[in-house]
């Protein structure tokens, strides 16, 4: 649905950390934009949960703006309205998962379409692609998106689609969005669409970098609440909307209006908590760094990850999300995992809690063994998310169970 308008500062200031610095505003579009009492009779300041499927009409087809639940909703309107604010879109629309994203947009293409995709995605995203997409006649080529070269050669007449993940996941690896995007936008027609679950609206805007599409797992920071499996895509184009509007209602990937709800209530701590998550994860990040029986920790706030540099231009800091190698194979990372007593082991990331996974057994496992290998997702890639608890906890976890290793 539209997104209210709402005035933003600069956003090129430098903050403190050397991070771009968050502009004003961003909390109070989250807890004020689409939410006025004064859209409801009852004047509630919490907008109410609307569960009807469906609403009467005036005269026939001539209704008051919803209809049928699947093709719109009061509740789902909303959470939309707000979304689309906090990427600085002007339409936003929710899915009822993540993919459910990934699977509309690819039903706007046709067989003997291409799409360019990173190399490193989340497992569900290859999956999808490579079992599903391809399957339909729709071709794929896997690129790493921090080689502009590479990124530039593998467009082809037929390429319809750009699918960015930065970081990825989950080597954090992080893609220059508006150099893609000016290579991409060279050749009419290209939509490019940016994974941005990791980073969430708060640390990273890709529509202002000039992407088409922003997407998201709302399952993961955008909600927080490990509650809620959801996802959404926000855009500047209408007709771009007008398409996604369109195949959201025909292919019936909506979300329940109780979710709704539940994402929108998550809404309005969403700065206080990737402000947390950020600080959190930088001071585990380095305690992981200087640790003994760690290889290698890649986390885009830390000097060496490869594009710090980048990631401090385009990015508002960095999320709870990362990775490490631990020294040695899968018995060691099996018992760090298993020796873990504040983290909890298992799958997904971005709520309140820390959870901790190995990639290659678990969200990864369908990533094909040879492209694995060549990524580097073994099984000493361990990847934690760093939840909200007190952070000297979470670093005596990491140590007594980097002990038992």
């Amino acid at each position: 649905m539209s997104a209210d308008k709402v005035t933003n500062g600069s956003e090129r200031a430098v903050g403190d950390d050397g991070f771009r610095a968050q502009p004003k505003g961003f909390a109070t579009k989250a807890i004020h934009v689409a939410q006025d009492p004064e859209q409801w009779k009852s004047m509630a300041v919490v907008p109410p949960i609307s569960m009807s499927t469906t609403f009467k009409q005036h005269g026939p087809a001539q209704h008051a703006g919803f209809e049928y639940g699947r093709s719109g909703n009061p509740t789902r309107d909303v959470l939309e309205r707000c979304l689309a604010s906090l990427d600085n879109g002007k339409y936003g629309l929710t899915f009822s998962s993540g993919l459910g994203v990934t699977t509309t947009i690819i039903t706007m293409l046709s067989a003997g379409d291409h799409v360019v995709a990173g190399d490193d995605l989340y497992g569900g995203t290859n999956r999808l692609l490579r079992q599903v997409a391809m399957k339909m006649n729709i071709a794929v080529d896997f690129v790493d998106t921090t080689d502009l070269a590479k990124v530039e050669a593998a467009i082809k007449p037929n390429t319809k689609l750009f699918w960015l993940e930065t970081p990825t996941n989950p080597l954090l690896k992080v893609a220059d969005i508006e150099a893609v995007c000016k290579i991409a936008h060279k050749f009419p027609g290209v939509v490019v669409v940016v994974d941005n679950t990791f980073l969430s609206a708060y640390l990273q805007r890709p529509l202002d970098l000039g992407a088409d599409v922003v997407m998201y797992s709302l399952t993961k920071y955008m909600n927080g609440h490990s509650d809620v499996i959801m996802g959404a895509a926000v855009m500047n184009d209408e007709a771009l909307y007008e398409r996604l509007k369109f195949l959201q209602n025909a292919a019936g990937i909506v979300p329940s209006p109780f979710d709704c709800y539940l994402v929108n209530r998550s809404l309005k701590t969403l700065a206080l908590r990737m402000e947390r998550h950020k600080s959190n994860s930088l001071a585990v990040a380095k305690f992981l760094e200087a640790h003994s029986k760690v290889e290698r920790v890649l986390h885009p706030g830390l000097p060496s990850h490869p594009q710090h540099e980048l990631a401090k231009k385009q990015t508002y800091g960095h999320s709870g999300i990362m990775s490490f190698y631990i020294k040695g194979g899968l018995d060691e990372s099996s018992a760090f995992l298993k020796a873990l007593q504040v983290f909890t082991l298992a799958e997904s990331l971005g709520g309140y809690e820390s959870l901790a996974e190995l990639p290659s057994v678990m969200t990864h496992a369908s990533v094909p063994a040879e492209q694995r290998a060549q990524l580097g997702i073994t099984d000493g890639l361990v990847r934690i998310s760093v939840g909200l608890e007190d952070v000297d906890d979470l670093i005596v976890d990491l140590k007594q169970a980097l002990e038992k290793v």
